[in-house]
């Protein structure tokens, strides 16, 4: 009797458990439609102002900008996003492994040359633990990017690139594809590198007013901006995605296991009742033979 007790107690935890996995899933789901819609919409947004941006850096021999010129590397900046939370399957690690292998490229500068700024506290305490600088404290506003503070981060980033503090900054962040599918990203932040263009590419040819210096001076900051805030969006849009597969996972495990142990509870149950009934009949014998 006592093991099938300790059974059924351990069958009403697991059910307790899947209660809570089922809801942070539905939580994740609903978090997950919202910020997919958001980053759905910025892509060709964001998508449109690179090229246009891209356009003009390959016809300007004599870039103005300060954000495209190419220096010796002398001090690196990281800006590595993540999550505050747990139970999102290995979305965590992942961030921390890829920022491990992208600091170790920068090591030969030494250590206190590599600052990180990290968006998340689970990436802030893997920084911490590879002796890195921390570059601020951003978990406030990891769960929620705004424009807004992408905007200041970018600002700092920018200044320190033009002041010649920092001279090369890089982005790690998640990639959102689908809800089963989210790719780690590695992409250069400053200085701003065209992509190279394809051959047999057709350029539009466009009219600029009041004439193509002032257009970039403008243009290259807001792309810059936006590419962080950018970042950011499919980073936290990846995490909903990654947690929701990851409650959906512990679920379905929790109801294999609930399936288990209720064929176990089922087996002993029976096997006692057998045993009674086995006891009961050997007693009406035993009377009889007396």
């Amino acid at each position: 009797m006592a093991e099938l007790k300790e059974i059924k107690s351990r069958i009403q935890s697991v059910k307790s458990t899947q209660k809570i996995t089922s809801a942070m899933m539905m939580v994740s789901s609903a978090k997950l439609r919202k910020t997919q819609n958001i980053i759905q919409n910025l892509y060709p947004y964001a998508g449109k102002l690179s090229q246009l941006l891209e356009h003009f850096l390959h016809d300007e021999q004599d870039n103005p900008s300060p954000f495209t010129q190419q220096r010796p590397v002398q001090r690196v900046a990281i800006v590595a996003f993540s999550s505050n939370s747990s139970l999102a399957g290995r979305f965590n690690e992942n961030i921390s492994g890829k920022l491990e292998e992208v600091a170790g490229k920068w090591l030969s500068l030494g250590k206190e040359k590599i600052v990180v700024y990290p968006v998340g506290e689970k990436v802030a305490k893997a920084t911490r633990k590879l002796g890195l600088t921390v570059q601020g404290n951003y978990s406030d506003i990891s769960e929620k990017p705004r424009y807004q503070d992408a905007q200041k981060i970018a600002a700092e980033l920018m200044g320190l690139y033009r002041k010649g503090t920092i001279d090369r900054v890089e982005l790690i962040y998640h990639h959102f594809i689908s809800k089963g599918s989210q790719v780690v990203v590695h992409e250069p932040f400053l200085p701003f590198e065209p992509k190279p263009r394809e051959t047999g590419e057709t350029m539009l040819d466009y009219i600029v007013e009041p004439d193509t210096e002032t257009i970039m001076l403008q243009l290259i900051p807001k792309v810059l901006k936006l590419k962080l805030f950018t970042a950011h969006v499919d980073s936290i849009t990846s995490e909903h995605a990654a947690r929701m597969t990851a409650m959906q996972i512990a679920t379905d495990n929790a109801d294999n296991l609930i399936d288990e142990l209720t064929l176990e509870y089922n087996k002993l149950r029976q096997q006692s009742i057998t045993n009674e009934l086995l006891d009961i009949v050997g007693g009406s014998f035993g009377r009889a033979g007396g």
